[in-house]
């Protein structure tokens, strides 16, 4: 099997398995097949080091429309019955009777990099005859690498333990040495896992420790004693790095941010070399949190205005040390990590570097009642450290776990409907909610996860059968599914008809006990963004 089919194959079988363990033997088959270069792209890819985009979607759309003879409408009708325009790309072009393609997989991502300085007659012709090569599953999975699209139920540890089936690494080493800044045009597999990467990158981080949700009793943990508290705070999760005179910050997503919060420059000349400190980037004025909502104002833009600067002022919160003086101490227990990283935050003295206090209880109901006034810190509940606790990479059970306040809830009617993505992309199950004000509804919120798969089909069979308009890929529904919504957090904005945004909101139960006349309104809204808003 070539390189490009090996690659697809790979991908429908991700795509169609709800099976972790059979998405760890599909990826073990494909490391243990596959050539090095293709192996360091695959590597790349599911861990978001995907290729900038060459074409656009309008450019795909018409060489399919011209390819395949098709009018316009026609194509649109097809484009928002299957949902996705790469599998809808994939379906409508002739399938093509040929041999085995000898390209790899490498082959097409790096031609796609080439193509983008190229120009546009240039990009059809690749595209084109590219199409010409390639089966049905195959023109899927190349459609995908053009838009992006990729939604692979795979996490970062499923590929990590599958890499140490094939290569005699412990899982650790493997999350460490494929994290960082690498480029997969120039870096060779052999290269990445060796370890030589680690040793000369002066700003690779380290894999983060992630925590589990507490489902049980506190006592149940066992003497509070053994464990340390700390508020859970609502930022961005990330890694702050000096080595060599020279500052990186890391977003837990592994995307290089330094640029994006100059607040921390200030930082350079006075954090000491060799230092790894773990912590949340958050908004904060005079040593304290603010919403979440003002970071949101700086996040995707190329360039931080003064303005928003002097609106969102940013700050570091530091509750772990990873490495001090060049020496990886991950080994040492929490509270050995946490004296030290409290002596270097009293040192460097600075508003951009704050260290996330530690929480005094002396047993765990008192620990309950300090939980219940979260929102008043700013934060979303509780961390809970085992005192004696290594820092560990991925999500593990038994030492860190966070025990978050009960969500806000509202509830709403679905107004909107429209198609969701991979295995949900012929169902309707992303949803547009309103709440009444007056005698109109006014839509507040998206939410498209919360319910089982038999409840999204319920739904996606009620929309097909209630839809009043249609506006591309969007349908307008029969006002008269009622929801509960949660949601972490409600802030002001003015960019919604509603005035109001709201922080992970997720359909919590599908109220089948309540018709439209019974929803929430605006004004409940605004009463909760009086009481909960900052």
């Amino acid at each position: 099997m070539n390189g490009m089919s090996l690659f697809a194959t790979l991908v429908h079988a991700l795509g169609t398995s709800t099976k972790t363990n059979d998405k760890l033997d599909a990826l073990v088959d494909y490391f243990g097949e596959a050539s090095p270069h293709d192996k360091i792209w695959v590597i790349a890819l599911f861990s978001g080091r995907r290729p900038k985009r060459a074409v656009t979607s309008t450019l795909l759309a018409a060489w399919c429309r011209e390819k395949a003879n098709l009018s316009q409408w026609l194509f649109e009708e097809c484009y928002h019955t299957v949902g996705d325009l790469a599998e809808t790309i994939a379906l409508l072009l002739p399938e093509i009777k040929r041999g085995i393609n000898p390209h790899s997989l490498s082959y097409y991502l790096e031609k796609l990099i080439d193509l983008s300085q190229n120009s546009e007659a240039e990009k059809k012709s690749f595209i084109l005859e590219s199409w010409e090569q390639l089966n049905r599953q195959e023109k899927f999975v190349f459609n995908k690498l053009i838009t992006g699209g990729f939604r692979i139920g795979v996490s970062q540890q499923i590929m990590v333990q599958a890499l140490a089936r094939t290569v005699s690494l412990e899982t650790s080493l493997i999350a460490h040495r494929i994290s960082g800044k690498w480029d997969p045009m120039t870096t060779a597999f052999e290269e990445l896992l060796g370890g030589e990467l680690a040793s000369t990158d002066d700003s690779k981080p380290y894999p983060f420790f992630l925590s589990y949700a507490l489902e049980q009793l506190p006592e149940e943990l066992g003497l509070h004693e053994e464990w340390q508290a700390e508020w859970k705070w609502d930022g961005i999760r990330g890694q702050l790095i000096k080595r060599n005179d020279k500052l990186f910050v890391w977003s837990r997503g592994e995307e290089l941010i330094t640029d994006k919060f100059p607040e921390y420059n200030a930082l350079l000349n006075i954090l000491p070399n060799g230092i790894v400190i773990d912590g949340e980037i958050m908004p904060s004025r005079d040593g304290q949190p603010l919403p979440f909502a003002l970071l949101q104002t700086r996040i995707g833009r190329k360039n931080v205005t003064r303005k928003q600067l002097l609106e969102a002022p940013v700050s570091f919160f530091a509750y772990d040390l990873l490495e001090i003086e060049g020496h990886d101490i991950r080994s040492f227990s929490l509270s050995d990590r946490r004296k030290n990283l409290d002596a270097i935050v009293k040192s460097v003295n600075h508003p951009a570097l704050l260290v996330s206090r530690i929480i005094d209880f002396n047993n765990w109901n008192d620990l309950k009642i300090l939980r219940d006034r979260s929102r008043e810190n700013g934060a979303e509940g509780l961390m809970l450290k085992r005192m004696s606790s290594t820092y560990q990479v991925g999500r593990k059970r038994g030492d860190w776990w966070k025990w978050k306040i009960d969500p806000l809830t509202i509830d709403a009617v679905l107004v909107y409907a429209q198609k969701g993505h991979g295995r949900r992309s012929n169902l309707y199950t992303d949803y547009t909610f309103a709440v009444k004000d007056g005698d109109k509804l006014v839509t507040f919120t998206k939410a498209y996860s919360g319910l089982t798969d038999k409840e999204f089909a319920q739904v996606d069979a009620f929309v097909k059968n209630n839809s009043l308009e249609k506006f591309g890929p969007v349908r307008t529904v029969k006002p008269s599914l009622v929801f509960e919504i949660a949601f972490e957090g409600i802030a002001a904005s003015a960019r919604h008809k509603s005035g109001v945004a709201l922080r992970f909101p997720r359909m919590l139960r599908w109220r089948h006990d309540k018709n439209v006349d019974e929803i929430n309104t605006l004004e409940d809204l605004k009463r909760m963004l009086e009481i909960y808003g900052k």
